[in-house]
């Protein structure tokens, strides 16, 4: 009794909203609840698995793009291992007896692409030209151990920075936006379906990893990709949450990616030596965000390197 007045419980329980973090753990989730498949729209899936790289902690999942026409399957990214791929092509053919005909190579790190030999050899990959050269590097490597995952070389070359592709009546684009996370970043765009899947260009809620990335050329990149206004924004890395949230956290992770920017910037231009930077920087309401103090030492490094015109 509150007041005079009897309280009674409602009939409905509260509708709660995801947590905006990348985290499985924070999220409530664990290991077991991957992976799993996330229906988009008519014959559009992401695939969630759970990250499994040995020397990073395992908190945040990796996503792949899967779309399914008349004429065979696309997926762009894979995973890290050839035992999780085969579970992939498991998942696909629950949803379509169709073959997969092509797999896009948006990143070219080992977490998308160490499983790919698990693919049907009749598969053809399509990459950036730099991500091509990155395997290639990658594949002849002296020092490369017996026991790394057998690298697949693409053999068919992204030219320009748009292929319009047309699989069974599904109008496919792929994109190559700009530098962003690899250098040879590419992202799959259905215009139909108002789908854009960003590969490691974006991550929902993981704080940038910019080892091999190019700082200031990513937020630009960022800022094209907002302005293509899709209805559902796909990151490379973190939840599949509402297509409001994922708007919102795209413009959320291009602000980071700035805030990293401005940072390293003003750092730079104050002589700040580089190794005392990541303590003296101050990243606001990002520095909460997953992986923010494992990332940002390389966020730094590969900012000084641009500021020195040191990237290419």
């Amino acid at each position: 009794i509150l007041g005079g007045a009897a309280v009674t419980a409602s009939a409905q329980p509260p509708v709660l909203k995801p947590i905006r973090t990348a985290d499985i753990y924070v999220r409530g989730l664990k290991p077991t609840d991957f992976p799993r498949m996330t229906k988009l729209a008519p014959n559009v899936y992401v695939y969630e698995a759970f990250q499994v790289m040995p020397n990073i902690e395992h908190v945040f999942i990796t996503n792949c793009f899967v779309v399914v026409t008349n004429d065979g399957v696309l997926i762009a990214d894979a995973l890290e291992t050839e035992e999780d791929v085969r579970a992939l092509i498991a998942a696909i053919a629950k949803v379509t007896p169709q073959p997969i005909k092509y797999v896009v190579i948006g990143a070219d790190h080992i977490d998308h692409t160490g499983g790919d030999a698990a693919f049907p050899s009749s598969v053809t990959f399509i990459a950036h030209p730099t991500s091509i050269a990155t395997l290639q590097r990658r594949a002849a490597d002296p020092k490369r151990p017996a026991s790394a995952p057998r690298v697949v070389i693409p053999t068919d070359a992204l030219l320009g920075d748009k292929r319009v592709m047309n699989m069974g009546g599904t109008e496919i684009q792929i994109l190559a936006l700009g530098r962003a996370h690899t250098g040879g970043d590419l992202q799959v765009f259905l215009p139909k379906e108002n789908i854009l899947f960003m590969s490691e260009s974006y991550f929902n809620r993981l704080f940038p990893s910019m080892a091999t990335g190019y700082p200031s050329e990513w937020a630009a990149m960022l800022k094209k990709a907002e302005a293509m206004n899709a209805r559902i924004t796909i990151p490379g890395h973190g939840f599949i949450d509402s297509p409001a949230v994922l708007k919102e956290e795209l413009t959320n992770y291009r602000m980071a990616v700035e805030k990293v920017v401005s940072e390293g910037k003003r750092l730079h231009d104050s002589k700040v030596p580089l190794e005392s930077a990541t303590r003296v920087t101050e990243l606001g309401m990002f520095q909460y965000w997953t992986r923010c103090a494992q990332n940002l030492p390389d966020d730094m490094r590969r900012m000084y390197m641009e500021l020195d015109g040191l990237l290419k």
